[in-house]
């Protein structure tokens, strides 16, 4: 029998803010007499909200009480009761997880969130989430090519590089389509943000907050632009203007991308005829689309249609970021749902594991968490070994019960997420060590990095199972 799973994606970015709400469908894939394998076997969007200009107050400051009329109003007309949404994210992205108040927008929604539903934003988890909202990560693994996918919106472009279906890349540039404001009617400029000033100087722009709008300018302006995106996709060299543009770390470039596939609202503008009015949405983001399709040196066979456009972001936060655990796992009752918990990664990828040090390794990390001795809710995350023998379980659960002390004497809960498929032994045996007394949760079939945060969900599949959503990063800074 398939279980449904009711998941929400919110979408509060640069430039407009929108919502889906999708269908999970799980399903025990395992014959009667195997371990359960609970996977995530369909996914289906059941409504689609209208998308609505993200309401600011200043340049600085987002309106958060518009932002909720609107959340409830699309709630209303869906006919969604938040309390039966199970899953999903709310994504602040772009120039919007930069304005003072972003985090609130994330507590005066959350009456809205249902059980489980995450504030989450960050350039990198962004660009995985457009990329896999367009359809750049299917036709990637469809096709056995490298995808990049540009997801230009207001305030950044976020890029993710998808080989053979799996993420290999990801960067963000600030470039994008509300970088440049205009009055309503009168095309005079309004705003300039810092962002892009640097861009101005390094090409002699004359473009300046008071003036109107020069054509001349605004087209050199454009080009530059369209420039940083072919260098930084390697389809031209690499100028210094690239790095300054750069928002964190840069494309290693060591592949050579087959296809190219565009979303955010700019994207429209460069597979479309449009001919409407250029300053349409008082902003730049149609000159930059029409400059990409028309000056990029990106060869046309290699541009790829997704399936979306400016709704990929938040149709991949509704129905790409919610992954499950594995089926054997250990939780104490009453301990979830949990959000926006960090990860200790024990080990590096290309490192062997060393449990007779895995005591050592875990003090030694969460002391980089311990602020005048006082520590936080973490977790621990490692590959562990396939096929253990009880002995070794019982070896590797003291390890972290020693490693741990500092959690455990602060009444924090013990999470393990491993790789390999023995969680529910070895949560059993944390357990059981520490006489049921201590609060524990062990999930497996999950992979993990040092700067990630996971947010575990309630158990379904008859408890068999918990969501899980990765993220990079909580916020932008």
């Amino acid at each position: 029998m398939k279980e449904q799973i009711l998941s929400v994606g919110i979408d509060i970015g640069t430039s407009t803010t929108q919502l889906v709400f999708s269908k999970l469908y799980i399903e025990n894939r395992a014959s009667v007499a195997s371990i359960p394998r609970i996977n995530i076997v369909g996914k289906e969007i059941i409504y689609k909200s209208d998308i609505y200009f993200t309401p600011l107050i200043s340049n600085t400051e987002i309106d958060a009480d518009s932002i909720k009329k609107i959340i409830e109003n699309e709630y209303a007309k869906a006919g969604i009761d938040y309390k039966k949404v199970r899953t999903g994210a709310v994504i602040i992205t772009g120039e919007t997880a930069r304005k003072e108040n972003a985090s609130q927008i994330v507590y005066s929604l959350s009456d809205l969130a249902g059980d489980f539903v995450v504030a989450t934003a960050g350039p990198v988890l962004e660009s995985i989430i457009a990329g896999k909202g367009t359809g750049a990560e299917q036709l990637s693994k469809d096709n056995l090519k490298t995808v990049a996918n540009l997801d230009i919106g207001g305030g950044t472009t976020n890029i993710a590089v998808f080989k053979d279906g799996n993420l290999i890349d990801t960067t963000c540039l600030n470039i994008g389509g509300r970088l440049i404001k205009f009055q309503e009617k009168t095309n005079r400029i309004i705003y300039i943000s810092e962002k892009i000033k640097y861009l101005l100087e390094k090409g002699a722009i004359r473009l300046k907050e008071g003036m109107l709008a020069d054509a001349g300018e605004l087209d050199k302006l454009m080009k530059k632009a369209t420039s940083i995106l072919d260098e930084v996709l390697g389809f031209k060299p690499v100028s210094p203007v690239l790095e300054k543009m750069l928002v964190g770390n840069d494309l290693k470039r060591n592949y050579k991308i087959d296809y190219v596939t565009f979303s955010g609202g700019v994207a429209d503008y460069i597979y479309n005829n449009n001919n409407d009015d250029v300053f349409k949405f008082n902003d730049i983001g149609p000159l930059l689309g029409m400059s990409i399709k028309k000056f990029s040196v990106i060869s046309k066979d290699k541009i790829k249609k997704g399936k979306e456009t400016i709704r990929a972001t938040v149709v991949g936060a509704g129905i790409h970021t919610t992954e499950l655990s594995g089926s054997t796992i250990t939780y104490s009752p009453g301990v979830l749902p949990l959000r926006n918990i960090p990860i200790l990664k024990l080990f590096d990828n290309d490192q062997e594991e060393n449990y007779e040090m895995l005591d050592k390794v875990i003090e030694q990390k969460i002391s980089w968490y311990l602020l005048e001795n006082e520590v936080q809710q973490l977790a621990i995350s490692f590959k562990g070994m396939k096929n253990p023998s009880f002995k070794m379980v019982q070896f590797i659960a003291k390890k972290i019960i020693k490693g741990m002390q500092k959690l455990i004497v602060n009444d924090k809960i013990i999470i393990v997420v491993i790789e390999n498929d023995f969680a529910k032994v070895l949560g059993q045996t944390i357990s059981r060590l520490l006489n049921a007394k201590h609060k524990v949760i062990c999930i497996d079939s999950v992979k993990l990095n040092n700067e990630d945060y996971i947010d575990i969900g309630k158990p379904v599949a008859d408890g068999r199972v918990v969501p899980i959503i990765i993220k990079t990063l909580v916020f932008n800074s």
